[in-house]
């Protein structure tokens, strides 16, 4: 694990998406249980690790590894899209203390962004759910927006260029090793938030590990920087 205090102050803050903001790894991970299931497949108990904060062809590819399918992996990727969405109205949850840290950030005067391996129409329809919470961010990095997806740094070196910060200045809150892994190469310093989920991924790279975002831990950290 690195440094616990960030060497400089930090000047602004980047949020990884799926599993950080909302709990969409638990809705994933009912999906792709009817996938593996109407298949007559068991799903291996670390596909969702294996998967998590890769873009959706990465992830996919994963999936069909493991479901040994002919299916291509456009059509995987959409059957599994419809049966997520479909279980968002029923499932979707902000995750503990996610949006009490915007209140936070927002009355520290952080400007802050969203950098996720998601596709921007998945990010809309899941931030368009809760009035307003777009517009709370100066911007968000999606899929769409590198060409190396996480554990590469690209997203976050670009986040941070955006922001107008050095990386060095920007805290990055992550809950897979991927993203861990690619804001640690970028440079950020790193809160890692493990869930039920990632808790078995390797957070070596994180330069703190929080059990949620309640966790007083942060605001000690952005207290001294």
């Amino acid at each position: 694990m690195s440094a616990t205090f960030p060497a400089r102050p930090i000047r602004a803050v980047a949020f990884d998406l799926d599993g950080l903001i909302f709990n969409t790894e638990h809705v994933f991970s009912f999906a792709a249980a009817q996938i593996f299931e109407i298949r007559n497949c068991e799903m291996p108990d670390d596909l969702i690790r294996r998967m998590m904060g890769r873009r959706p062809p990465e992830g996919m590819h994963i999936m069909k590894e493991a479901l040994a399918s002919e299916d291509s992996i456009d059509d995987l990727q959409e059957e599994c899209s419809t049966r997520f969405l479909g279980m968002l109205d029923e499932y979707l949850e902000p995750m503990p203390g996610a949006f009490e840290m915007f209140t936070t950030l927002e009355q520290r005067s952080l400007p802050k962004a969203v950098a996720t391996s998601s596709p921007i129409r998945f990010l809309n329809n899941l931030m368009g759910r809760f009035d307003g919470l777009l517009d709370r961010f100066e911007f968000a990095l999606t899929a769409e927006n590198v060409e190396q997806g996480k554990p590469n740094p690209e997203i976050y070196l670009k986040a941070a260029d955006r922001l107008g910060v050095e990386p060095s200045e920007m805290l990055v809150f992550e809950d897979s090793e991927a993203g861990t892994n690619a804001a640690s190469a970028a440079g950020a310093f790193v809160i890692s938030v493990p869930h039920e989920h990632s808790r078995c991924h390797d957070f070596s790279n994180a330069c703190r590990i929080a059990d949620t975002l309640r966790d007083p831990l942060i605001v000690e950290v952005l207290n001294v920087a």
